[in-house]
């Protein structure tokens, strides 16, 4: 009796290693996927197009337009700069399909980008999650 209740934690012991080494596997395949397709920090940089700065100053939210070749359409970047932070960017608009871009700040913290409005520094616009 007490050797069937050795092989049994063995195999619980097992199995528990075996179940963590998957689940491991599992998420760095799933972390490769968003990093190679939805990872908005690989996004290319494009060329500039127009840019506004926010009514405070805090905020200045740059637009360009990338092509990435004949199979792929235009698309529009926007990249927030932090003004008070030594310029550090983010990129927190991507729309597919387009080939200008209209930025209204209506207050200091929302701006509204070709129709897709965003709470900065917060909200991010990705089209292929829509």
């Amino acid at each position: 009796m007490r050797s069937e209740s050795l092989r049994g934690n063995e195999l619980n012991k097992v199995l528990k290693i075996v179940g963590g080494i998957v689940l491991l596997f599992v998420g760095m395949a799933a972390y490769g996927v968003y990093w190679l397709f939805f990872d908005m920090d690989r996004l290319p940089s494009g060329k500039y197009l127009t840019e506004e700065t926010s009514p405070d100053g805090t905020y200045t939210l740059k637009a360009y337009i990338t092509n990435d070749g004949a199979t792929t359409p235009y698309a529009i970047r926007g990249e927030l700069v932090f003004n008070e932070k030594e310029n550090k960017t983010k990129t927190i608009y991507w729309d597919g399909r387009e080939e200008t871009a209209s930025i209204v700040w209506t207050d200091s913290d929302t701006v509204v980008i070709n129709g897709h409005s965003l709470n900065v520094p917060h909200d991010r616009f990705d089209y292929r999650n829509q």
